[in-house]
């Protein structure tokens, strides 16, 4: 029987996820003809081409793919046995990577991982904020178990992912007392020219907003763009214009702020996912996150 050697494997899914020889030879610290020869040794005991050269760039043949998709599997599969090892027994502490897409309101994002603690004990959780693409890459290299979105993950982003959704909430609306005064009693109409905070374009809630607007017959003033939804929060707080955010965090809003309810939309919906690697959820605190989510946070 002829033995799979997974030092040539791991070279090959390295060059592969690289692009090129020069690129895998630093992330393994290897010489690049070293690297070279392995792959050539690959290909003789498979009896396949797994790579096409186009310019200085290897591209994989159709029999590379389906070699890369096994490669993928197979140390994933290892990455998860060392990190179920690395966890030793009872007592020690389970590490929990989240990346939270920046564009999710904190107190969201707290709410959602909150019953992971009850899940697992000793549980140490690292929480790692950024755009969605950047997150997606750092998921792919198994830096994170999982990241909080508000879309699922994007097809042009190039990574072998899936979205589990948690839920959705309708958004209320948001002013400091003095701009909600004058607001509340003709709402939604009361937003046409009103100043307004929203977050930047390119992100699922800012569409939605758009178009609600847009089917309402509604032009508010942009008074600004934000990437970060909690200080989109503090310049709302300060008066500078109306902002939206989930009605499942309403009243954690009203109390933190010092703001008032201009007014509720049940169309314009805010949905969370989910993304991890896996089709099925597995590790205990995603498991716990994800079954309260659903059950608790956003029930039916």
């Amino acid at each position: 029987m002829a033995w799979l050697n997974y030092h040539h494997l791991l070279y090959f899914w390295t060059v592969a996820r690289a692009g090129t020889i020069a690129q895998a030879s630093k992330e393994l610290h290897l010489s690049q003809p070293t690297i070279s020869t392995q792959l050539k040794l690959l290909e003789e005991s498979l009896g396949q081409k797994l790579f096409a050269r186009q310019g200085r760039r290897l591209v994989l043949t159709d029999t590379g793919r389906a070699a890369f998709r096994y490669a993928d599997e197979i140390f994933r599969l290892g990455r998860e046995l060392q990190e179920a090892m690395s966890r030793g027994p009872v007592g020690q502490t389970v590490r929990f990577a989240v990346g939270v897409a920046d564009v999710i309101p904190k107190l969201v994002a707290e709410r959602l991982l909150a019953p992971a603690w009850d899940a697992v004990r000793e549980l140490q959780l690292e929480c790692h904020e950024g755009p969605l693409p950047q997150l997606l890459g750092r998921l792919a290299l198994h830096e994170l178990d999982v990241v909080l979105s508000d879309q699922p993950a994007p097809p042009e982003v190039k990574v072998r992912a899936f979205s589990h959704a948690l839920g959705e909430s309708g958004m209320t609306f948001f002013a400091t007392p003095s701009l909600a005064a004058g607001l509340k009693r003709n709402f939604p109409q009361s937003l046409d020219g009103a100043p307004i905070l929203i977050p930047m374009e390119g992100t699922g809630l800012r569409r939605q907003l758009e178009q609600w607007f847009e089917g309402h017959h509604i032009r508010p003033r942009v008074a600004g763009e934000f990437d970060d939804s909690a200080l989109l929060k503090v310049f709302g707080a300060g008066g500078r214009g109306v902002f939206a955010s989930p009605t499942v965090i309403e009243q954690e809003v009203l109390r933190q702020h010092d703001v008032q309810v201009v007014g509720r939309v049940g169309e314009v919906k805010q949905t969370f996912y989910a993304i991890s690697v896996e089709r099925r959820l597995k590790h205990p605190a995603v498991v716990a996150v994800a079954e309260s989510a659903r059950k608790d946070l956003f029930p039916p």
